[in-house]
This record gives structure tokens, C-alpha cells and sequence, in this order.
């Protein structure tokens, strides 16, 4: 399966070390590859390769390219978890979310 990240839930009000451990989450107990739908993906990578956002994400992609669970700001596709930040208070929130829309694809 493959988990897609919204671009714009890398940067703030998303706390870094919760984007980590959603990607490690998903990575090492789902075996999700992770990766991230960014028209600017060279942007992205060099504000995440430095801070060690690149070791659960397996790659950038074009939006809509894709078929997997979102973790989007808006539903623009089905199975969609919609969230405005990965912050400590919602990351079990959004494992749990992802987990039962696994369970229905």
C-alpha cells in the first residue's frame, strides 16, 4: 500500500518529529511506501532531506499520480485522511485513521 503525504503537511504548524514518526509508523508497521505529492518536490527535499525526513519516504510524486491512502488539507480523492497539521496531539489520530482505511481497500 501506499501512504501519500500532502506537501504542504510537511511544513509548519506540522511538528517535524511527529511527520517522522507518522513516516516511521507507517513505514516499519504498515510496510506503506511512503511518499510525498508535490509539484515543487525540489523545494521539499531540501527543507526534509536535512532534518532526516527522507528516511521513511520513499519518493515525490506527482499530485493525482498515485493510488493510495492521502493524508491531505481537503478531500480531493477517495480514501483521504483530512488533517491541517502532524502535530504529538493527533499522530495516533491519523495512525488509527490510516490503519482502518487500509482495512477497506
Amino acid at each position: 500500500m501506499t501512504l501519500i503525504i500532502r506537501d504542504v503537511l510537511v511544513n509548519p504548524p506540522t511538528w517535524f518529529a511527529s511527520f517522522r514518526d507518522l513516516t516511521l509508523y507507517c513505514n516499519v508497521f504498515f510496510h506503506d511506501d511512503v511518499v510525498i505529492e508535490s509539484e515543487e518536490a525540489d523545494i521539499y527535499y531540501r527543507w526534509i532531506k536535512p532534518r532526516g525526513g527522507m528516511d521513511f519516504v520513499q519518493d515525490f510524486v506527482r499530485p493525482g499520480s498515485e493510488d493510495g491512502i492521502r493524508l491531505d488539507v481537503e478531500l480531493q480523492y477517495p480514501r483521504t485522511v483530512i488533517t491541517h497539521r502532524i502535530a504529538p496531539e493527533n499522530v495516533h489520530q491519523l495512525i488509527a485513521q490510516i490503519r482502518s482505511l487500509r482495512r477497506v481497500a
